[in-house]
């Protein structure tokens, strides 16, 4: 259920990418038809929370991910022809999350397609989260996959973007505890543990690349995403307090726009407490250098032994995308190849109604 939301509310913000549209338009109305198509659902059960699971988020070129702006702070980029534009969003319902991403560009018709360094990013990052779709399943292990993923990207004259995490999720829980880590720095080597996929796991497959160089930066730019942690320290400010109260009682712990806190001075002043002791996490907006491309492909997959379910994504079209590079790698043009339509197997029912 949350992931056909999340699917209906990307092809909505897809179809609304056109030139001079203010992404902040469209990250508001990607949110409220959040909200609008999860308040139709379970009407009857009170108390049962549903809606963002991770706002609608639209980085454009060289900006990796997280660009949500705030109408006070920020007026935003507009869109225009030629623009790379990832946009990430989450869904809900009581508690099942469903995330996605999926990467445009704007203006790319049969009559007007990609070429160059766009198209080798969007298609290496895609056809590798094509390929980690075979390989995340029930006996699978994290590090086998780490190692493809820095090959798909080799395939295209690509990088992986360093430390982006796949992880599994649970019900109100984010991040889970196995990871699959696509391009470890030295620190995160040292703390990557070897993980085995078990049937009936949730997991959010996240694929970034880049043109560049792999790793992101900040600039000046504030975050406007942060995340409920399970902290208990006792925050001192009056506005701390009020903020995080706000924040728990709408949000959980799942990730929430400042744009939706009421009174948004007054939690711009509690907010930086609530950092500084990790009571809330903040969700950067990161960089690679000007003139750069970034690609993301997202999607949730639910592991079952008939096969995997993947529960969001949406159409993409390769033959829009015109790369010189191929993926000539025997290995990954096999795993490419496979099918994943199985046929379904007699199975015990599981907790994913919600998905």
């Amino acid at each position: 259920m949350a992931g056909d939301i999340a699917n209906r509310v990307m092809l909505f913000v897809i179809g609304r990418c056109k030139p001079d549209k203010p992404v902040l338009e469209l990250s508001i109305e990607g949110d409220a038809l959040i909200v609008e198509e999860t308040d139709k659902v379970y009407r009857k059960e009170k108390g049962l929370k549903k809606g963002i699971a991770f706002p609608t988020s639209l980085s454009v070129n060289h900006c990796a991910c997280n660009y949500n702006p705030s109408p006070d702070s920020d007026k935003g980029i507009i869109l225009k022809d030629g623009d790379v534009v990832k946009i990430d969003l989450g869904v809900h319902v009581d508690g099942y999350i469903a995330t996605i991403a999926h990467t445009i560009v704007v203006g790319a018709t049969e009559d007007n397609k990609v070429t160059g360094r766009k198209a080798d990013v969007i298609l290496a990052a895609y056809y590798t989260s094509e390929i980690l779709q075979r390989l995340i399943k029930p006996g699978g292990q994290n590090f086998n996959i780490t190692e493809k993923i820095t090959s798909c990207a080799s395939e295209f004259n690509t990088l992986a973007i360093e430390g982006i995490i796949s992880h599994d999720m649970e019900q109100n829980r984010m991040l889970g505890e196995k990871r699959i880590i696509q391009n470890p720095g030295e620190a995160l080597r040292k703390e990557y543990k070897k993980c085995n996929f078990v049937e009936n796991e949730v997991y959010n497959v996240d694929v970034l690349f880049t043109t560049g160089e792999g790793k992101l930066r900040q600039l000046e730019m504030k975050p406007t995403i942060y995340r409920r942690t399970e902290s208990a320290y006792k925050l001192k400010l009056q506005t701390a307090r009020t903020f995080t109260n706000e924040v728990t009682a709408k949000f959980g712990y799942m990730p929430f726009t400042m744009r939706a806190i009421e009174d948004l001075k007054s939690a711009r002043m509690g907010v930086t407490e609530c950092v500084n002791h990790q009571v809330m996490e903040p969700y950067d907006i990161m960089f690679d250098k000007e003139g750069e491309f970034i690609a993301q492909f997202k999607y949730t997959v639910l592991l079952r032994p008939c096969g995997n379910y993947k529960i969001t994504g949406v159409p993409f079209d390769p033959s829009l995308f015109q790369s010189e590079f191929l993926i000539k790698n025997q290995e990954l043009a096999g795993l490419l190849s496979q099918s994943m339509v199985k046929k379904n197997k007699k199975r015990k029912s599981t907790p994913s109604r919600d998905l």
